[in-house]
């Protein structure tokens, strides 16, 4: 079966994409959806905060190992049924997740549940884009697309609103009536191509494969848990940092003279495949750092509900929405990829600027909007031509294994983003509170005067005087914590714009085809 015969047409082809797109969000939506449930699960279950934080960090390394090797396990077990068996493990795991009794059984199944979610990602993009003619791929990405850039800003307020009016469980138990349906709906749709000859079992290479889980499992350990364990001090991160760099050492060493490679590295001496990593890094780090970076600010210093905050997020996604396809029509006719790709830098710079300015202890939600639309254009500019400037110079089965190491660099560059972005705000509060501190002295008559003020306020609520003064020190200190916090958020806003900005001039620099419309497959994650 040549790829071209697997286009589809009419409703077999509706039906193959909206199954794809709803396993593709199934996935991404449980990436946060558990974010906001944390709190009631630890209760739940008598666990510690560090204990919990595994929920999070076990789906992210099943995710993370999966990934380089779907194109390879796709081969060897044919596409269709190796995406229905993800779905199955996913849907499986999903309600085991949910009837868990103790915490270390919820952190297994959630790895479990994450090695075929990885999956759903990877070949979800693909199904979808051999389904349509090559004409017509441009704008299977921008449908593809919505999903990857909605879904994320979908788990926080439906994980509220689920907790809020049912119990924790129910964010695992809603996979699975929509796991079932697209697992029937795959294996009576969706059609495999015809591969090369599988490999025998004696000829996998499970070295390749165990040094890409210990390298990568271990490394996406260190960046998920690193701020929590104070880094080096600890020596369990300490000795996972020596294991993922040896680790990566080696597999790379494996890879470059193993005779049938399970991640063929060779690929990566295209140029616009080694700079669309990097620039699939980047987005990565944009994308979820400011995920996680808008939720914390308003739910920690502006005191906003869940959902309230998940709410925030949704005119950005719908403007995303509405880019999508656009980007997708003028890649069609010939624009530029690396100057859409520059643009949308540009643009996410403005927005992160824009953070930057209004962000105070009590910004209204109103202060957001035009920001998150800048942000929401921004992100629609740069997912399908970071993905088409990839894989623009690649041919054949390349373009999977280059789609691979783009999927890769953009989960990973999400992962570095939020532990920089942790570590960085840690280190700034302090930085921060020692300038405020060094600005107020009990000797200032200002100081003296606020002071005595908020001592009163407190002794008209019916506090004894020595109280009331103790309570005023606090207010005044609590008012210095915050204020803080707020300049650290500023400074990761400012910085990460500049980051995007400082691109552009590498970005343009950059030799692109202008080419007949290309065949991404697996391309987005």
């Amino acid at each position: 079966m040549t790829q071209e015969s697997l286009v589809e047409y009419g409703s077999r082809r509706v039906i193959i994409t909206i199954t794809a797109i709803f396993c593709a969000l199934l996935e991404i939506v449980d990436t946060t959806i558990v974010n906001v449930a944390l709190n009631d699960m630890k209760g739940n279950m008598g666990a510690t905060l560090s204990e919990i934080g595994w929920v999070i960090t076990a789906y992210a390394i099943g995710n993370v190992i999966i990934v380089p090797m779907t194109s390879w396990l796709s081969a060897q077990f044919g596409r269709r049924n190796y995406f229905a068996a993800s779905i199955i493990i996913f849907t499986v795991f999903s309600f085991l997740c949910g009837n868990a009794d103790s915490i270390w059984e919820l952190v297994l199944y959630r790895f479990a549940q994450g090695l075929g979610g990885g999956a759903l990602l990877v070949t979800s993009q693909t199904i979808i884009t051999e389904s349509y003619p090559p004409e017509k791929r441009s704008m299977a990405q921008a449908i593809y697309g919505l999903g990857v850039i909605i879904g994320p800003t979908l788990g926080p307020p439906l994980g509220g609103y689920i907790v809020e009016h049912y119990s924790w469980p129910y964010i695992f138990y809603i996979n699975i009536p929509i796991g079932i349906i697209a697992a029937i709906l795959t294996l009576e749709f969706v059609r495999s191509p015809k591969y090369a000859e599988k490999k025998s079992m004696k000829e996998v290479d499970w070295a390749g494969i165990g040094l890409l889980a210990i390298s990568v499992g271990s490394l996406q350990y260190v960046l998920e848990r690193g701020q929590e364990d104070d880094w080096f001090a600890s020596p369990v991160i300490s000795t996972l940092i020596v294991v993922t760099v040896l680790g990566f050492l080696f597999f790379v060493w494996r890879e470059l003279t193993a005779k049938n490679p399970i991640v063929e590295l060779r690929v990566l001496g295209n140029g616009n495949l080694r700079v669309g990593t990097i620039l699939s890094f980047i987005l990565g780090f944009g994308l979820y750092g400011s995920t996680f970076i808008i939720p914390l600010y308003t739910q920690s210093t502006l005191g906003w509900t869940a959902q309230q905050s998940g709410a925030l997020m949704i005119p950005a996604a719908i403007t995303t929405a509405f880019m999508m396809p656009i980007i997708g029509k003028m890649l069609q006719k010939g624009a530029k990829q690396q100057l859409l790709v520059a643009i949308g830098m540009l643009i996410f710079f403005v927005y992160s600027f824009w953070g930057y300015k209004i962000l105070t202890p009590d910004t209204s939600k109103e202060a957001f909007f035009w920001m998150l639309i800048f942000r929401g254009i921004g992100m629609g500019m740069l997912f399908i031509p970071i993905t088409a400037l990839s894989l623009s110079t690649l041919k054949g089965q390349q373009i999977g294994q280059g789609a691979s190491f783009t999927g890769m660099m953009r989960q990973l560059g999400g992962s570095f983003g939020i532990a920089l972005i942790t570590t960085f705000m840690a280190h700034q509060n302090n930085v921060h509170r020692a300038d405020l501190v060094s600005h107020l002295s009990v000797n200032d008559p200002m100081v003296q005067q606020r002071i005595q003020g908020m001592q009163r306020n407190f002794i008209a609520k019916g506090m004894a005087p020595d109280v009331a003064l103790q309570s005023a020190y606090k207010s005044m200190d609590y008012m210095v914590m915050k204020q803080a916090s707020v300049m650290s958020y500023m400074d990761v806003f400012l910085y990460i714009g500049l980051m995007f900005l400082f691109c552009i001039p590498f970005v343009l620099m950059v030799k692109a085809k202008k080419a007949a419309p290309i065949d991404m497959s697996e391309a987005m994650h």
